[in-house]
């Protein structure tokens, strides 16, 4: 039996929520007084950095184990979850996803198949089985992270590029769908924030200043503004680009070849 204190204690599932972007999203929304449902594609194992930062904060949390390659995996998931804390999760942010290297000269029918799984398909099916459960909260809200470049989409990593589209068209038509039950959904667009060791620091400080806010953002921004997101109960349909102004400008290649 759950008590009611628990019941009526928000939950937020993240996928990808146990490292990197999705870390950082998670420890904001733990911070905020949200049980976690963490999901991971393959383990749940926290960053060392974010186990220590949840324990500081005393922030509650489960993992979830789903391999979006076969996104079917989401609707279970989703039933884990709510059986987990007695109740469907009041916020869902989609946050994992694959990112590959490919682009039109190269890119297979495996390529745009596996990225369309992992980044469109199970984050439908995600958005399908949360409107389909309860919860005692009102203001239950979906978050889709997407990507700055969908302003002014270059040709690399292409299949990346063509699934986070799909995502960005289907959060315009779950916002219509699923505003008569009172859902929400929005989602946020990062620009560079956590860049692999491929990006050395000279790199880094050139490519900040290429940004309209000579400024990279910083995960904590990405963070506070999926927060943001679940508690605006009056903004839905929208997407708030994260990015330095990078949207403003367009950028003839990834960033990791300017």
């Amino acid at each position: 039996m759950v008590s009611v204190s628990l019941v009526d204690t928000p939950v937020a599932l993240i996928t990808g929520g146990h490292r990197r972007l999705g870390g950082h999203i998670a420890l904001a929304l733990g911070k905020a007084g949200y049980r976690l449902a963490l999901h991971g594609s393959h383990d749940c194992a926290l960053e060392g950095w974010l186990a220590d930062a949840f324990a500081a904060a005393d922030v509650k949390w489960a993992g979830f184990v789903a391999d979006f390659s076969q996104p079917e995996r989401a609707t279970a998931l989703m039933r884990e979850v709510t059986a987990h804390f007695g109740h469907a999760p009041d916020v869902l942010v989609n946050s994992a996803a694959l990112f590959g290297q490919d682009r039109l000269e190269d890119v297979t029918a495996d390529d745009l198949m596996r990225h369309y799984a992992v980044n469109a398909a199970a984050p439908v099916l995600l958005a399908q089985a949360f409107a389909a459960t309860q919860s005692p909260a009102n203001g239950r809200c979906i978050v889709n992270i997407l990507d700055q470049r969908l302003n002014h989409p270059h040709g690399d990593q292409l299949a990346y590029t063509l699934s986070k589209q799909a995502l960005a068209g289907f959060t315009q038509i779950a916002a219509r769908e699923m505003a008569r039950q009172g859902i929400r959904v929005n989602a946020v667009a990062p620009g560079l924030t956590l860049a692999t060791d491929a990006y050395d620091a000279e790199r880094m400080e050139r490519l900040e200043n290429m940004m309209p806010l000579r400024r990279l953002p910083q995960p904590e921004d990405i963070a506070e503004a999926v927060l943001y997101l679940a508690r605006a109960r009056s903004v839905t349909g929208q997407v708030i680009a994260v990015d330095g102004g990078a949207q403003l400008r367009s950028y003839a290649r990834d960033f990791m070849h300017l």
